[in-house]
């Protein structure tokens, strides 16, 4: 057996550890990103059904115009982007490293060297990029959509009877003192056909019918709607003022919707203009935006002590303890946003004191596993 120099033996060794470690790592992130994009997908498609059907329900009370609805479910599913890929990122690398355990796949790794925190490079290395995409979402993206949704909204409830109409619908009126219907609209020859418009004038009901009608705008800029060929039912059947009578023409103004004034919801700010403008609301949402990150970021360590699975647990003990550590953390994340938005604590203390606390539960879980597998490897 040739007798090789011990300089050349360690420098093999070296190489051979280097491409272990890189073999190590390619495979767990890409485990966590197929495991990630399931879990994304999944959430995502609940998210985006679970809206499309309150928007439907608006769309079908009134609430809202049919055409509205596919791009406000764009600008929602933007906005919880942040929320859902938190999640997607926790339980990606909690599922993968859980299934290692109960494929008993981390006592190779255990065996040949890797310990518990030779976990850490490999998983910051998938939650890096990811926490970075909430950053831009949660910083920038986020409110624009939010601002983009509500002046949607405006724009839709901004529109005139006409601009509202759906063939075939049963529409009230902005001022709520008219109920038409068209079973037919012609765009392009300004046309319409079949009306049906039941109105209130000087306290008495009146029906009208007719045929067809079309659009026409007066010198002043008022719009009309032009009913040929009807006739009007006013009153009520069987009194004596009772009135049927059939029209030629007959026009019916285009009341203008009124533009409300709302007020700005926080959500929909840039960054630039809550740090602009430090208000106890502002505070409260910039604080949010940075814990959206940053406890993404927490919870993909928090994944690597907590995916330890105990045979006499059960194999999903651990999947539950993790969601509702989760649970907890995004609830005392809103409750100090609401207390610094009220006044009752101060920027630092909303800021970091629950993710601090979430610090030390992290190095303590660490301890305890390290602690752990110490005291299994003096008992062997």
């Amino acid at each position: 057996m040739p007798d090789y120099p011990q300089s050349q033996l360690q420098k093999s060794k070296n190489t051979y550890s280097r491409k272990n470690a890189r073999i190590f790592n390619r495979s767990l992130i890409r485990e966590f990103a197929v495991t990630g994009m399931l879990v994304s997908s999944i959430l995502l498609g609940i998210m985006v059904f679970t809206q499309l059907i309150r928007l439907l329900g608006e769309s079908v009370s009134g609430l809202l115009a049919v055409e509205g609805v596919m791009a406000l479910v764009g600008f929602t599913s933007l906005n919880y982007l942040p929320i859902v890929l938190s999640v997607s990122l926790y339980l990606s690398i909690l599922m993968t490293l859980s299934r290692s355990y109960r494929d008993s796949e981390m006592v190779v790794w255990f065996s040949s060297g890797i310990g518990l925190t030779r976990w850490i490079r490999p998983v910051m290395g998938f939650t890096i990029p990811v926490v970075c995409v909430i950053a831009l979402l949660s910083f920038v993206l986020a409110p624009w959509a939010k601002m983009k949704a509500e002046d949607f909204k405006k724009q839709l409830d901004t529109r005139d009877d006409v601009a509202m109409a759906a063939p075939g619908v049963f529409r009230e009126s902005n001022l709520a003192d008219r109920v038409f219907f068209l079973e037919n609209v012609d765009t392009k020859n300004n046309r319409v056909s079949n009306i049906f418009v039941q109105s209130v004038q000087n306290s008495k009901e009146g029906t009208m019918v007719a045929k067809e009608g079309l659009q026409e705008t007066a010198a002043n800029g008022d719009r009309f709607i032009v009913l040929l060929n009807g006739t009007r039912y006013e009153g009520v059947p069987g009194q004596n003022d009772y009135k049927i009578v059939e029209f030629e023409r007959y026009s019916v103004r285009i009341e203008a919707a009124e533009i409300k004034d709302t007020q700005l919801d926080r959500k929909s700010l840039t960054t630039f203009q809550l740090l602009r403008d430090p208000t106890a609301g502002n505070l409260a949402e910039l604080s949010w935006r940075i814990g959206s990150p940053l406890s993404a970021l927490i919870l993909a360590a928090l994944a690597i002590p907590l995916s330890f699975v105990n045979p006499r647990s059960g194999r999903s003990y651990n999947l539950m303890v993790a969601v509702v550590l989760f649970m907890v953390y995004n609830n005392m994340m809103g409750v100090t946003t609401t207390w610094l938005a009220q006044g009752k604590i101060g920027l630092m203390l909303g800021l970091w004191s629950v993710h601090i606390v979430m610090m030390i539960l992290l190095v303590l879980m660490f301890y305890k596993r390290l602690t752990v597998f110490s005291w299994r490897r003096l008992i062997k």
